[in-house]
């Protein structure tokens, strides 16, 4: 379901989200990201309108917010994944 490139992003970024790591290994990383169900959107578009599905308040929010959200992973080349936690 998730590609290399996201897989790899989270391992290497989960702290970002978690106060200590949730997968220690490539696998468990996937595992995880399957299991919280994890989403992978192709621009910051798609992530506003994630957001805005979810309910979040929006309100006064810019793209650059949005991004810097803890949910937000930047994969690298045009893609978010976004991990509720």
């Amino acid at each position: 379901m998730f590609d290399e490139a996201v897989v790899q992003c989270f391992l290497e970024n989960q702290l970002q989200l978690y106060p200590e790591k949730v997968a220690e290994t490539y696998e468990e990383a996937e595992t995880f990201l399957e299991d919280c169900m994890a989403v992978v959107v192709d621009s910051v578009k798609e992530v506003w309108e994630f957001f805005e599905e979810e309910g979040v308040d929006l309100e006064g929010a810019d793209e650059e917010e949005i991004l810097e959200a803890e949910e937000v992973f930047d994969v690298g080349d045009g893609r978010y994944l976004i991990v509720e936690g």
